[in-house]
């Protein structure tokens, strides 16, 4: 079985790129982004709600999926995309 010397330098510049840029699963030095405190941030999100239980599940929920609670009681969902996307299975928007 011989390769030919495009097949192995492709190849290996493959594996280096793939490296570069940590998608291979054996990579152990991936470092994960620091985790925000949900807690405190869905505390004073929720603070003016009305249901303020349901709303913290909710927005700890979505803390914790997107690592991000926009600023202020209301709104501002232009600030964390991921936050403003996730969905209930019956299409209404899930975060607060």
């Amino acid at each position: 079985m011989a390769f030919s010397k495009k097949t192995l330098i492709f190849t290996l510049l493959c594996f280096i790129l793939i490296q570069e840029l940590e998608i291979y699963n054996g990579n152990q030095h991936m470092v994960a982004a620091e985790q925000i405190d949900c807690n405190g941030k869905c505390s004073y999100r929720c603070s003016k709600a009305s249901r303020q239980k349901i709303c913290m599940r909710a927005c700890n929920d979505c803390c914790q999926i997107c690592n991000c609670v926009p600023p202020g009681t209301s709104g501002n969902r232009d600030m964390c995309p991921c936050y403003a996307s996730i969905t209930t299975h019956g299409g209404k928007l899930k975060c607060p």
